[in-house]
């Protein structure tokens, strides 16, 4: 997953660079470097735990000679208190890795709890909840990893690998169908056409003009379900734009095929750990 991928290891060696910078002056005036000891990840709440081979290459980075003894695995639901694993090894280094690592384990766990209350809302219904490009810059894939391991499933990863054409694309162009005529005309022909829309009308332009998957933008329930009413089983339907916790369940009713949450990367909130040196008279 993360060994072998030079841009992962990139991004968690310039987390460290700019965290360390020339050097960790206490951790270097406190700590004498031949000193060995424990320490122990505990989760402070129950959390969907993802990211933790990340959370282990940055002390890795730092020092080869680190040991790990694992009680979880990413995409197990830990409860709270629960110690995640041990971290043996030159104390130096697992200090001046800590916050580093923690930093990845919290953003990503965080993700992946939130990505699972939103799934656990729609366990009834026939429906993906997706991610969006909304994400930390820098972060996406680590990010859309952890949507994953919640349960939810990734949209297109950049601007590189999907057609998606928003409003200002059909500003520009004039009209859906001479933005949809335009991708037909210059994008490669195995790639499916996402076109947004904001009401019935567009609805409608869109289905006829030849779009592949209609994203249905900032519409209340009960359009929706006239788009359902209208298109389904002729095209690939999504509901998208301010769907909550609250309300995510009374969209997935409606009958769509997939609902995206931008708020699964951009406002989940970090979940809570503690990385604990143990003293010597509890490791023995």
């Amino acid at each position: 997953m993360i060994e072998n991928n030079p841009f992962l290891e990139r991004i968690i060696r310039l987390a460290l660079e700019e965290d360390l910078g020339m050097g960790d002056l206490t951790t270097n005036a406190v700590i004498d470097p031949e000193l060995t000891g424990k320490a122990s990840l505990f989760a402070r709440e129950e959390l969907m735990l993802a990211g933790l081979p990340f959370f282990m290459k940055v002390f890795f980075e730092i020092s080869p000679k680190i040991k790990f003894e694992k009680y979880y695995e990413d995409g197990y639901l830990v409860p709270a208190e629960a110690k995640i694993c041990n971290i043996t090894g030159p104390l130096s280094p697992i200090l001046k890795a800590e916050r580093t690592a923690l930093n990845f384990l919290q953003r990503m766990s965080g993700i992946a709890t939130l990505t699972r209350q939103y799934t656990e809302k729609i366990k009834p219904f026939k429906v993906k909840v997706l991610d969006t490009r909304k994400t930390a810059p820098c972060l996406r894939w680590f990010d859309k990893y952890s949507v994953r391991v919640g349960g939810g499933y990734n949209h297109r990863f950049g601007l590189f690998d999907g057609i998606l054409i928003k409003d200002n694309h059909i500003a520009a162009a004039g009209s859906i169908t001479r933005a949809v005529e335009s991708v037909r005309e210059n994008a490669p022909h195995t790639l499916k056409v996402e076109v947004e829309v904001e009401d019935l009308e567009g609805v409608e332009e869109a289905f006829k003009a030849g779009a592949d998957i209609i994203l249905l933008d900032n519409m209340p329930p009960d359009q929706i379900k006239k788009a359902v009413e209208l298109l389904k089983g002729k095209i690939m339907i999504e509901a998208s734009g301010g769907i909550t916790l609250d309300t995510i369940a009374d969209v997935a009713k409606t009958g769509v095929d997939l609902i995206s949450v931008g708020a699964l990367t951009h406002s989940a909130r970090a979940a809570d750990f503690s990385l604990e040196i143990i003293p010597d008279e509890e490791s023995n």
